[in-house]
């Protein structure tokens, strides 16, 4: 009775029936039996603690009165008293991802007069996810929002209870003097000890390298230590604390496939639902664990070969058979529903069958042409690497001690019937010959890989820009080291451009090489390295340093969801020793060595697109030009349509940063800032730290360019290198993974077979079947959105800072980049731009910013999350 006439009273009047003040306040959470289909009891017993008076409450801390109690130095807020969130037990989940909603009534303390955070405890069984808490009518102040987002465990867990501070941001100097001490104590929390192994109720951010990828127990798969070197530098990952292996102390020991989902990251970096990237790591788990081993088992012949292009088409038009009984059975009883019906998208015949890529749906041809190859350097999944030829021969910059004389040997002869009757040196002063080299970064590594099964050369490629602004590949060289000696050389081959006969069937090949690096320097290089290894540090630093109250950490946020999840599963299941990239991929366990190697020559500065177009030669600075800048292959897609995402992406950030840095002294002064900007250099990317390229931040414009690529690496360029995977590798031909034998020598049964089919082969050459249906698979997963996916120029909750500049600038840009898809949609129509079509009708969309849930080969989600 007593609880009725209260909420009566509260209705009527905004009093408690002891004439007492109160305020209304509404909380939405998650409670984990919705998320987490692991744990449905977990309502259960939470309800029990209920009836046994075991709450979750809340308390509000003053940003304006001292707590006069406290005996610490610095003051902090007071509290006010504790409210319990009531109507746990009778308020009905669904059995979807649902949010359940809360009342809690205040009895306010007028001393308390304006909330800046509140301290929340869980006395249930179970964790739940907190997402906003708003008040409706605090006495003189009127609404005042929380944007929580974060999960909130048992209370037994933590040694002080939750902080949430109200939707304001603040620079260290600027925070409320009575929210300071409890600023600076969240903080240390997120920073944690640096010991320990940490278990998933801790909200531990910190640095490891990358020393959980082998297993030195097994001979197969020792590998070496990747960071904390000058031999093999590589950016930080999150620390587990997992226990080293007992063989070498350097190496963190590895767990069971099962175990290594549930991996330590920090919870709210954790995926929270069976979405997008808890099917891939299910899915991954189910290639590995149980599709892989039976494939293997099968007796067919024919298994490891893909006999002709009919044979590939199976993929998509009927599916290829799976065996019957154990197979399946064990899939079904290991993997969730969901899971299973994505991975077996069948007619019920137990068919393994996959979407036809975009890349043959206007014609099973088109894919093997000379003006496709060339269009998808500029517009296909990889359209990064591709350089201006600025000197002829190319030249090496490989140590000659050790590799000795690795210049090209592509001569004027070679290339000067496809140049129109001018000169090599009138075409390259043109701005007319480009060049796809991966001739330098794979030499070092080519005598190990040929020691495998794998067969592979460096390689030079060269194009010319024709009047009609596609590229003709006009000569391609296929490089070795000497056999007698490393030291001696290079031997290389010079293929050139032909339509018929076994000269044609060569080229082809020679293509196929070709492309094999670049799948291998795209998957390791301009995907994983560039964009998920390279932010992970900046996730990590963020956290540890930048406050959630601080403007900075509210800007980059967004740009930060899943990074660490995703970066863990692939630690375990695609980049480790026997992981999907060492089966599918031609630098096998040499995989992230080589990434290593890398890594020694990136420099953050040159992320920003403009820098990295003009380092390139595919860009010269012109003022009158659009965005400063004026691309040398007019027609280039992902560099036209980079720049209007960049332009965008950089006036949002100049809006936001300069409402909150008014000067350069607020740089300079801001302290987090600095150590943030320090940490990141030393700890994160600290086997760099030395190097002189590293921007200061010592301006407003300093924090605009670091943020602004920041943004950029982690939306915009991680989608224009991850969602067209599947629409151009779904069809393996196309972009083939590795390759198993080297051009075959005239008078051999090899050259004889490429004579009389050619078809065959090309297939016996390239990504056998296996290997194609795991590669197949993963970039499937890896090319979809999900329904929850959030996109640049999006934010999870609108409200998400109570300052109107910053949202009305960030209104601005979400408007802007309606504009962009709208453009991009008129080029797209526009067939004098043969770049943006090409042969394959695939339009350029993968810089479009929006996209529906799905395999689309559009939209640029907010961050590396997938």
């Amino acid at each position: 009775m007593d609880n009725m006439l209260r909420k009566v009273s509260n209705m009527v009047l905004g009093k408690n029936y002891e004439g007492k003040t109160t305020v209304k306040g509404k909380v939405v959470l998650m409670k984990k039996n919705v998320l987490d289909f692991n744990d449905l009891g977990a309502s259960v017993l939470d309800r029990a603690h209920e009836l046994l008076g075991q709450h979750v409450s809340i308390q509000f801390i003053s940003a304006t009165h001292a707590d006069r109690t406290s005996s610490e130095k610095a003051s902090r807020g007071m509290l006010g008293k504790p409210a319990i969130m009531e109507d746990w037990i009778s308020t009905i989940t669904p059995l979807t991802v649902g949010e359940s909603t809360y009342e809690v009534i205040f009895d306010w303390d007028e001393e308390i007069e304006l909330p800046g955070a509140f301290l929340v405890k869980n006395l249930h069984h179970s964790e739940f996810y907190l997402m906003t808490l708003t008040l409706e009518n605090v006495p003189g102040h009127g609404k005042v929002h929380f944007v929580c987002n974060s999960w909130v465990y048992p209370a037994k867990y933590y040694t002080k209870d939750r902080i949430f501070f109200a939707n304001k941001a603040y620079l260290p100097g600027e925070t409320p003097t009575l929210l300071r001490p409890y600023r600076e104590e969240e903080l240390a929390i997120l920073r944690g000890n640096g010991t320990g192994i940490l278990e998933e109720w801790d909200r531990v951010y910190d640095y490891a390298l990358y020393n959980d990828l082998g297993n030195p127990d097994d001979e197969e798969n020792v590998r070496p230590v990747i960071g904390g070197s000058s031999e093999y530098p590589y950016p930080r990952r999150g620390r587990t604390g997992r226990p080293p292996t007992e063989k070498d102390p350097k190496t963190e020991s590895r767990l069971s496939l099962i175990e290594s989902l549930q991996m330590y990251v920090p919870r709210d970096e954790r995926f929270g639902h069976l979405k997008r990237s808890d099917f891939l790591a299910y899915g991954l788990e189910a290639i590995l664990k149980f599709l892989l081993p039976e494939f293997e088992a099968l007796t067919d012949d024919t298994l490891d070969e893909f006999d002709t292009f009919k044979d590939v088409m199976k993929l998509y038009n009927g599916g290829i058979k799976l065996p019957e009984g154990r197979l399946l059975d064990r899939i079904q009883e290991n993997i969730p529903l969901q899971v299973f019906k994505e991975l077996f998208r069948s007619d019920g015949e137990g068919l393994a069958k996959y979407s036809t890529p975009e890349v043959i749906k206007a014609g099973i041809s088109a894919w093997s042409t000379d003006e496709e190859f060339a269009r998808e350097m500029l517009a296909g999944v990889n359209p990064v690497s591709i350089k201006l030829l600025k000197e002829f021969p190319p030249t090496s910059k490989l140590d000659a001690q050790l590799y000795g004389n690795q210049n090209s040997s592509i001569r004027s002869h070679h290339i000067e019937e496809h140049l129109a009757g001018l000169e090599v040196n009138e075409m390259l002063k043109a701005n007319r010959l480009f060049i796809l080299d991966h001739h330098d970064p794979l030499m070092p590594y080519v005598k190990r890989i040929n020691a495998t099964s794998v067969k592979i050369y460096a390689t030079r490629t060269l194009l010319l820009l024709q009047k009609d602004g596609t590229l003709k590949p006009i000569a391609i060289e296929l490089s070795l080291p000497h056999p007698d000696n490393e030291k001696l050389g290079a031997i290389s081959k010079v293929c050139m451009p032909a339509k018929q006969g076994v000269e044609s069937t060569l080229w082809q090949l020679a293509k196929a090489y070709v492309t094999v690096n670049d799948s291998g320097v795209h998957q390791l290089i301009s995907h994983w390295l560039n964009t998920h290894a390279v932010i992970e540090p900046f996730v990590i630093a963020t956290n540890r340093q930048l406050s959630v109250l601080h403007p900075i950490n509210k800007l980059l946020h967004p740009h930060f969801r899943d990074t660490m999840n995703i970066n863990s599963t692939a630690r375990n299941i695609l980049i480790n020793s026997g992981g999907i990239l060492e089966r599918t991929f031609f630098p096998g366990k040499y995989s992230i060595e080589m990434s290593s190697k890398i890594y020694k020559d990136w420099e953050f500065p040159n992320q920003a697109l403009p820098m990295d177009l003009v380092l390139r030669g595919m860009a010269v600075e012109e003022s009158n030009s659009r965005h400063g800048l004026r691309l040398l292959i007019e027609d280039y897609p992902y560099g036209v349509d980079g720049l209007e995402i960049w332009s965008a992406i950089k006036t949002w950030v100049d809006d936001y940063c300069k409402f909150y840095y008014k000067n350069d002294d607020m740089v300079q002064n801001d302290t987090e800032l600095q150590s943030w900007w320090k940490e990141v250099r030393e700890e994160g990317h600290g086997d760099l730290k030395d190097k002189p390229w590293w921007p200061k931040l010592s301006s407003v414009q300093d924090v605009i360019d670091n943020c602004t690529i920041i943004i950029w690496v982690s939306s915009a360029l991680h989608a224009a290198v991850n969602f067209g995977q599947y629409p151009y590798g779904g069809y393996p031909p196309n972009r083939p993974t590795l390759s198993r034998r080297l051009l075959p020598e005239p008078e051999t049964p090899e050259y004889d077979e490429l004579k009389e089919d050619p078809e065959k082969a090309f297939l016996k050459t390239v990504t056998p079947q296996l290997q194609s249906l795991l590669s197949v698979t993963l970039i499937e997963i890896l090319s979809r959105h999900t329904s929850d996916e959030i996109y640049l120029g999006q934010r999870e909750c609108p409200e998400w800072t109570m300052d109107a500049e910053p949202l009305k600038a960030f209104e601005k840009f979400g408007k802007k980049l309606k504009e962009i898809e709208e453009r991009i949609v008129n080029l797209n129509k526009d067939e004098r731009l043969k770049n943006r079509y090409g042969p394959v009708e695939i339009p350029y969309t993968l810089l479009y910013p929006s996209s529906e849930e799905g395999l689309t080969g559009r939209g640029i989600p907010n961050s590396v999350s997938i």
